[in-house]
């Protein structure tokens, strides 16, 4: 009935006022005398479906914002919100001085050799969100939950010409082993996770190869730091691929 009463007169009926302050009179305008208008209702109706429109608009929006907030990460200790904490390190295997030498009875460093010289400069997979690197060590920005992980890539190759001695105490069985340490303000590093296996090469063998992976959760304050030392330093591979260590903050 309302297209037979306007298909002769087109949208002069929405023309004549403007819909912007109709809209917002909506309700205001309301009453029996214009409710009889046919032209009134069309336009009560096309203002009820703006409106309408207009507040579901308003509510996806206010969801993602709501969501964006979600995924900011709330501040503590007087810092400002970081949105995302994260950091994965590879390994660079034209760094030949990537291992720092042996330190077992050095303080604040733990067992084995540490790996000191990691690539996060966006090479390849590498990258720092929020995360800072210093002498191989993650140091922690904010309190909270993070997860850690590390892989280790120990790779022997034998060689001719090397010195016999080292070749038969390689070959023998070795514990090829990894460690996550945190540095506190305590003394003396905390260990957080190892892992080991025994391996032994035989003479025929070309070449050996094995990996060791580890991960978890651990809590972490402020300015704490993180790093991996390894045992048997001088058959660790540096591969980009195979060797890497990083944290992202989950809480």
């Amino acid at each position: 009935q309302l297209w037979d009463t306007y298909s002769k007169s087109g949208i002069a009926c929405l023309t004549e006022v403007e819909m912007g302050n109709f809209i917002q009179n909506l309700d205001l305008n309301e009453n029996e005398e214009r409710g009889a208008d046919p032209c009134w209702q069309v336009k009560w109706h096309l203002g009820k479906l703006i409106k309408k429109m207009m507040a579901r608009s308003y509510e996806e929006n206010i969801s993602a914002v709501n969501g964006d907030r979600a995924l900011t990460l709330p501040h503590t200790d007087g810092q400002p919100p970081l949105r995302r904490i994260a950091a994965h390190l590879t390994g660079n295997s034209n760094r030949r001085s990537s291992l720092s030498p042996r330190i077992d009875s050095s303080p604040r460093r733990g067992n084995g050799h540490k790996i000191s010289n990691w690539e996060s400069s966006r090479r390849g997979h590498s990258f720092l969100y929020n995360v800072e690197l210093k002498n191989g060590e993650l140091v922690i920005p904010q309190t909270g939950f993070y997860y850690i992980y590390s892989q280790t890539y120990f790779r022997f190759r034998e060689n001719e010409n090397e010195d016999s001695d080292l070749l038969s105490q390689i070959r023998n069985p070795k514990q090829l082993v990894q460690y996550v340490y945190k540095l506190t303000n305590y003394p003396e590093p905390i260990l957080l996770m190892k892992s080991a296996r025994t391996s032994c090469w035989s003479k025929k063998a070309e070449y050996g190869l094995y990996s060791i992976y580890q991960g978890g959760v651990f809590q972490l304050k402020r300015e704490d730091r993180i790093f991996v030392s390894v045992s048997n330093g001088d058959i660790v591979d540096m591969d980009k691929e195979a060797s890497f260590f990083g944290a992202f903050m989950i809480s």
